[in-house]
């Protein structure tokens, strides 16, 4: 039996936010994800960078985790995530989230750390349970699979019925496993996932099967988020009706905003793809964007405790917040140019403040 030697590759680097915290994941008790997010949330799934994994000179592809060890990087993240949401301490998972989950986690935390710095006393345990794991292949780091979960945030049957979608990286084999995305969507917006001798099936970042491929997918986006032009994004809540609601702000009397999108796609910000049994693909991926607003003369712009918690420099009449934003995407099959892209969901939060 011939004996595996892996070759180790550097720790990838992560893409931290410049600014500071961000809006936190806290329990809501109607609806899953209020304190995940202010807008509806939620959604999409992987795709792998390429790394290296050498058996006596050949590189194999192998499974990203057991179904055993999967489980237990959802119990760690769950039990970090409820210790850290407790104490509104954000050390205490800083371990277990990376990427843009982990950007908004981290900054939703340090704001609640001074708005209530004696710890949530709203703090309910979050319990992921009926854990449907979709385990890839792939040769070297980073490795990453998801985990499809139902949540205790939620009431189970009808149209609040919803599930949580994680995806988990890791970027060596002494290095823990970390979320860096999330997406709440309801259990018919999670799709059958294609296999190949039982595993999930990657999506190539640069892939020319899909109408948009994934490395591509947050500057399209960006695109159509700044000037709505037709193309492959299809018409909803986090593409045409978004845009509308910026627009509807934008014209607010005494108050002018301005909106400026920018991708987000280095580390463990990197889209994530995997292949659907239709052809197309489920792909998470991640923007920024920064919300100006300007008062007029004479007037200030209104700043809420978590904003201000996470403020540099002094509102004067302008105020720019930075957001994180996490997308999931089905995306179909090439040849597709009109509505090839649905964006199923979108969790997003304030990551800094700046004043002036």
């Amino acid at each position: 039996m011939r004996r595996l030697t892996l070759r180790r590759a550097p720790r990838r680097p992560v893409e931290r936010s410049a600014a500071r915290p961000v809006e936190r994941l806290s329990p809501r008790p109607a609806r899953p994800v209020r304190a995940l997010a202010a807008t509806a949330a939620v959604t999409v799934l992987a795709l792998a960078a390429s790394g290296c994994v050498t058996v006596h000179g050949e590189t194999a592809l192998l499974p990203a985790v057991t179904k055993s060890e999967a489980a237990q990087a959802l119990a760690d993240f769950t039990a970090a995530y409820n210790r850290a949401d407790k104490a509104h301490d954000p050390a205490l998972d800083a371990g277990r989230v990376t990427g843009p989950l982990g950007a908004i986690n981290q900054a939703g935390l340090r704001s609640r750390a001074i708005t209530s710095p004696g710890g949530n006393p709203n703090h309910t345990p979050l319990e992921l349970t009926d854990a449907r794991f979709v385990v890839p292949r792939k040769a070297g780091w980073p490795r990453w699979f998801v985990a499809d979960t139902d949540s205790n945030r939620d009431v189970d049957q009808g149209s609040s019925d919803q599930r949580w979608v994680l995806a988990f990286v890791r970027n060596g084999p002494e290095q823990p496993w970390e979320v860096a995305h999330l997406v709440v969507l309801s259990p018919q917006a999670v799709p059958e996932f294609a296999e190949e001798e039982g595993y999930a099936v990657p999506v190539a970042a640069d892939t020319d099967a899909l109408a948009v491929a994934p490395e591509d997918l947050g500057a399209g986006y960006v695109a159509y988020l700044q000037d709505g032009q037709p193309g492959p994004y299809a018409a909803g809540p986090h593409t045409s009706l978004w845009r509308e609601g910026r627009q509807k702000t934008a014209k607010r009397p005494g108050l002018a905003t301005q909106y400026i999108d920018r991708t987000a796609d280095q580390g463990d910000f990197a889209p994530l793809g995997l292949r659907t049994k239709d052809g197309g693909a489920f792909v998470f991926f991640a923007t920024r964007y920064f919300e100006r607003q300007t008062a007029a003369k004479g007037y200030r712009p209104k700043v809420t405790p978590d904003i201000k918690a996470l403020l540099n420099g002094e509102v004067k009449n302008t105020v720019t917040k930075e957001w994180v934003s996490n997308q999931v995407a089905l995306v179909k099959p090439a040849g597709t140019d009109r509505d090839g892209v649905t964006i199923a969901g979108r969790l997003q939060g304030v990551v800094g403040a700046e004043g002036s």
